[in-house]
C-alpha cells in the first residue's frame, strides 16, 4: 500500500471512503475522527483536546508568558533596582538578572500551563454550546413536523 496503482485500484474499487489517507496513495491511514480537537476520554466520561493541540498550546503559552515576562519585567524591574542598588552601570544589571529570570520562567510555566487549559476550556464550551444548539433545533424541528403532521391527519378526516 502506498503506491499510486494501489490507489487508484481503490478509487475504482469503491472502498477508499472505508480507508482514507492524508495523503492519498501515500500510507497512514486516518479517519476523519482522528484531525478533531476532541477526544473522548472512557476513563472517566469527559471530552479532552488532542495532544498536538495541547502540546502547540503549551509551547505557545510557554513562549507568550517568558516574552511578557520578560519585557514587564526590564521595563519596571531594571529601573526599580537602579533606583536603589548605587555603584557602576552594569551592577544593577547583574543583580537585577536573577529575579528577572526567575520571573520569566515561572510565567513560561504559568502560561505553559494555563494556555492549554483555556484551549480545552474553550474548545469544550464551543462543542457543549453547539451540541445544545443542534439539540434545540432538533426539537423544534420535530415539534414543528409533529404538528404539521397531525394537523395533516385531521384535515384528511
Amino acid at each position: 500500500m502506498g503506491t499510486r496503482e494501489v490507489y487508484e485500484q481503490k478509487l475504482r474499487a469503491g472502498n477508499l471512503y472505508h480507508d482514507p489517507t492524508i495523503k492519498p496513495g501515500l500510507g497512514t491511514p486516518r479517519c476523519p475522527r482522528c484531525l478533531s480537537l476532541l477526544n473522548p476520554d472512557s476513563k472517566n466520561g469527559e471530552w479532552t483536546i488532542t495532544s498536538v493541540l495541547h502540546d502547540a498550546t503549551a509551547v505557545a503559552g510557554s513562549g507568550i508568558g517568558g516574552m511578557l515576562s520578560a519585557i514587564h519585567g526590564f521595563n519596571t524591574g531594571i529601573p526599580y533596582v537602579q533606583k536603589h542598588v548605587k555603584g557602576p552601570k552594569w551592577l544593577p544589571f547583574v543583580i537585577g538578572l536573577p529575579p528577572l529570570l526567575l520571573f520569566s520562567g515561572a510565567s513560561a510555566a504559568f502560561g505553559g500551563y494555563a494556555l492549554p487549559k483555556f484551549a480545552q476550556l474553550s474548545v469544550t464550551s464551543y462543542y457543549a454550546a453547539s451540541s445544545a444548539s443542534h439539540y434545540g433545533i432538533s426539537l423544534l424541528t420535530r415539534h414543528i413536523e409533529d404538528t404539521h403532521t397531525t394537523y395533516g391527519n385531521e384535515k384528511l378526516r
